[in-house]
């Protein structure tokens, strides 16, 4: 009897240990907590970001690392895990759109990323590339959604001002999303 209720008291006992980070991290005041998983995305409405679907729209939101897409005709709504500027200060946030698109992407640092690391040199495409496997170019400057090769990245703050996504994902997401894709950063 002894040994049985030893057993039982085991499988509790590791049972709430596996329990108790989330436990203690919990935040009593805070109603509506930001957590950092494909299962605790949120879903988004395009009306709340957009007056009209226009071609298609996508919402990255930096808060939650999930980007948002719906196409044009509103039957598609897909939502993506992603990585997102690593501070607020490379974050640029509001609305710009797709201009461009292009499978195996190359890569120039920017003047800014050469004066925190100097070794940065332009990479051709290929698996060493940040860029990852496929990229769309926003209105704004040197700003992207790309893939990466380095899956630690998402769900993280790791990038330079870009929203990247794993590369299976950048692939279905560039194949729907046109050129003109209307872009909003939250």
């Amino acid at each position: 009897m002894t040994e049985h209720l030893s057993k039982r008291g085991f499988i509790i006992g590791a049972t709430a240990t596996l329990f108790a980070p989330t436990v203690l991290r919990a935040d009593p005041g805070d109603l509506n907590p930001v957590r950092r998983n494909a299962t605790s995305f949120v879903s988004q409405r395009w009306q709340d970001h957009f007056d009209t679907l226009g071609k298609a729209a996508i919402v990255a939101d930096t808060t939650s690392r999930a980007l948002h897409f719906w196409s044009g005709d509103g039957k598609t709504y897909n939502v993506y895990p992603t990585s997102v500027p690593r501070s607020d200060e490379l974050t640029k946030r509001g609305y710009t759109k797709i201009v461009r698109k292009r499978v195996g992407p190359d890569w120039t640092p920017t003047p800014s990323m050469i004066e925190r690391d100097p070794e940065l040199k332009y990479m051709p495409p290929g698996p060493d590339n940040p860029l990852g496997t496929h990229a769309m170019y926003l209105s704004w400057p040197a700003y992207l959604i790309h893939g990466t090769h380095d899956t630690r990245k998402i769900g993280r703050q790791s990038s330079d001002g870009c929203i990247g996504l794993y590369n299976h994902m950048i692939e279905a997401l560039y194949q729907i999303a046109p050129i003109g894709t209307q872009v909003r950063i939250v």
